[in-house]
């Protein structure tokens, strides 16, 4: 089926899926006096998926690695994808604490 797929792409889409789960909280909590918004959880939700969606794109590149046999490959970027995989997990939690704090804060003083 994706026989013509550059496999390269799966590591590009996961660094923007990245990024956006960075960027969405990191929106939030600076433009959070300015949006009144009656479902304040879907940014979060949205910020997690998108952090979801970059480690299955990741875990969707090392499965194609398996498939080619590719262990060398394997060998020199799976130490460094499992630390950046939990930096992502980390930061796009701790923004998303931040910013439920922060519209939390919002909503309980108006």
């Amino acid at each position: 089926m994706f026989d013509s797929f550059d496999y390269g792409w799966l590591n590009v889409g996961s660094l923007i899926l990245g990024l956006v789960a960075w960027f969405i909280p990191v929106v939030s909590i600076v433009r959070y006096k300015k949006r009144k918004t009656k479902f304040p959880f879907v940014l979060p939700l949205l910020s997690m998926g998108a952090c979801a969606g970059a480690l299955w794109l990741q875990i969707s590149f090392n499965n194609y690695l398996v498939q080619i046999q590719d262990w060398t490959a394997l060998m020199d970027t799976t130490s460094t994808l499992n630390w950046v995989s939990a930096v992502l997990l980390i930061v796009t939690i701790l923004l998303n604490i931040v910013s439920a704090m922060v519209i939390h804060k919002n909503i309980i003083s108006e």
